[in-house]
């Protein structure tokens, strides 16, 4: 219970009172699972198995793990199915990396896309398996 009311909070402080303005729809998305600090900031620049450990390290150490559609989109996952913890999720954990369709409840705030998944309907599991795409980039350049 206190899992809940700890979820329910986040989401209060994130997404604002109920009487704020906040997109709700319902979507389907298709994309990586990524850690969106490196995603975001650049500094690892790839993706895939390219990144996949640091992408665990980061979910686990409470790093935001978002969905990034073909279009370039980022989604923030705050929940995934009837998992109730944000940090270190293990259902998080199992599918980083991972190329999924996921249907939920979109918030959109502040240009930012809030995502509570309420199902994983495909899971390609990693599906960039090289580093071709993106080549070697030292830490920092």
């Amino acid at each position: 219970m206190a899992k809940l009311a700890r979820l329910g909070f986040l989401t209060s402080i994130l997404l604002g009172s109920a009487t704020a303005s906040v997109a709700v729809e319902r979507i389907q998305v298709t994309g990586e699972i990524v850690d969106t600090w490196c995603a975001i900031t650049g500094i690892m620049y790839a993706y895939g198995t390219a990144h996949h450990q640091c992408a665990v390290w980061c979910a686990a150490g409470g790093i935001p793990v978002s969905i990034k559609s073909a279009d370039g989109t980022f989604y923030m996952v705050l929940k995934i199915e009837d998992d109730t913890t944000s940090v270190a999720n293990p259902t998080m954990l199992n599918v980083q990396t991972h190329n999924v369709t996921v249907d939920g409840e979109l918030h959109k705030r502040d240009g930012v896309n809030y995502l509570f998944v309420s199902k994983v309907a495909d899971d390609k599991g990693i599906v960039n398996m090289t580093h071709d795409d993106y080549g070697v980039v030292p830490f920092g350049n």
